[in-house]
């Protein structure tokens, strides 16, 4: 009977940890993303600030992947934000499931520079503005594109990001 339930808790503990693993994906490949972009000037004066909204764990993830890195010459600063109101201007914005993107894109406009880069992980977030969106099909973490989102904040994708396996272009 012990042994049952040794099973069962770690059964329980498995999607746990696989959850983990893909807070530390996106983080992972948010940080990759940065590469493939073309900045405007402006983009890349002063630090290189990733703001994360609503995701203390892809934060820590950045965090702990970006410690003393640069970007160029810039250095990456990390920044957490638990409500909209909080959100100042950055290169990249993460901004969780939990945010809903959906109901709180037209609130960041004001809030965002021309040229930042805009991350989701919530479907169909890139008829709301989203450039790069993690999705899940057929249990694999992939992630779409959506130039025309980004070409209209003066940012340009290159192609070798949508040539990427994980990647579906819109």
């Amino acid at each position: 009977m012990r042994k049952i339930y040794l099973i069962f808790a770690f059964l329980l503990l498995i999607p746990v940890a696989m959850e983990g693993q893909v807070e530390k994906y996106k983080a992972v490949f948010t940080l990759n993303f940065i590469r493939y972009i073309g900045w405007p000037e402006d983009a890349r004066q002063g630090d290189f600030v990733i703001g994360v909204l609503n995701s203390s764990s892809v934060a820590k993830w950045i965090k702990s992947q970006s410690a003393g890195k640069k970007f160029g010459f810039q250095d990456v600063v990390v920044k957490e934000f638990s409500s909209v109101d909080e959100v100042e201007d950055c290169q990249v914005l993460y901004v969780s499931s939990k945010a809903r993107f959906s109901k709180v894109a037209d609130q960041l406009q004001g809030k965002l520079g021309n040229n930042s880069l805009i991350i989701t992980e919530e479907e169909g977030a890139t008829d709301f503005g989203s450039m790069i969106n993690f999705v899940i099909r057929d249990e694999v973490l992939k992630f779409e594109i959506h130039n025309k989102n980004a070409s209209d904040k003066g940012l340009q994708i290159s192609s070798r990001l949508g040539n990427m396996s994980s990647a579906i272009v819109l």
